[in-house]
């Protein structure tokens, strides 16, 4: 996996900024249920990657995004350009990316309004979508960049966002939970939920103040992995949320901490 800070380090500040902060409004309002179209916007998202593609065919960057003035006509123009069998991931670039963006710009544009009646509210439908699309381009473009699998490249993507809770303070490579009369079990789940990777056991007992990694692994981390609240990989000695845990977290203790 590549570490966050050095991802798509190809691609100018000017550009790679606004993309990684966008994908993360997208990332952090799904993962919060926030998914109204105002919340949950595509469209900035979709102008940023554009000018990425652009830059990357045409080998000029612009300095900073912009609105196209028609985005499938732009996004049509790409997918015209000539192919280049010795570029990383041309036909990514010309054709699947900007074939995808139209889509998700014309859901967050043209489909946040006069959503009435069903069983499913229709901005859940479509903030999956959304999430889906741009998690998929995000991850394409890790994969190109940086010529590495797509496994790689989505667990890059995962960690350029993570889940912030004023109960979780972190401190550089500390992390602490601000209500030590939770359960260490408790504790152990939000701070897992505020990473978006795996987690060292050892690093996990410290930031709970666990004293000895023998009965830490016996009292919590094999219960949690027993009731499948998290996934406990004994053989490298890391653990990580499974979705069971996270439903935890946002359902039993986030909303005790309301603010």
């Amino acid at each position: 996996m590549i570490p966050a800070a050095q991802a798509l380090s190809a691609i100018p500040l000017g550009l790679r900024q606004p993309l990684i902060d966008c994908y993360g409004e997208i990332a952090r309002n799904f993962a919060e249920h926030r998914w109204e179209p105002a919340e949950l916007n595509g469209g900035k998202f979709c102008e940023v990657v554009f000018f990425v593609l652009d830059g990357a065919l045409s080998g000029t960057f612009a300095i900073s995004p912009q609105k196209p003035a028609n985005m499938v006509a732009s996004c049509r123009a790409l997918e015209n350009q000539p192919p280049n069998a010795g570029r990383p991931g041309d036909r990514s670039l010309r054709i699947l990316i900007p074939r995808m963006l139209p889509v998700l710009y014309e859901i967050r544009n043209n489909r946040g309004v006069g959503h009435v009646g069903g069983d499913v509210d229709p901005n859940f439908q479509d903030s999956t979508a959304v999430f889906g699309m741009a998690s998929w381009v995000m991850a394409e473009l890790v994969r190109i960049f940086h010529q590495i699998s797509l496994p790689e490249a989505q667990a890059t993507v995962n960690a350029l966002v993570e889940r912030k809770h004023p109960i979780v303070w972190q401190e550089g490579g500390l992390r602490r939970v601000l209500d030590p009369s939770l359960s260490k079990g408790d504790q152990s789940l939000l701070l897992l939920y505020s990473s978006t990777d795996w987690v060292e056991e050892k690093d996990l007992a410290s930031w709970v103040e666990y004293v000895g990694l023998t009965q830490f692994r016996r009292r919590v981390l094999v219960p949690l992995h027993a009731a499948r609240a998290i996934e406990y990989d004994m053989v490298h000695r890391r653990i990580k949320l499974t979705p069971l845990g996270s439903n935890e977290v946002e359902t039993r203790l986030l909303p005790k901490y309301k603010i």
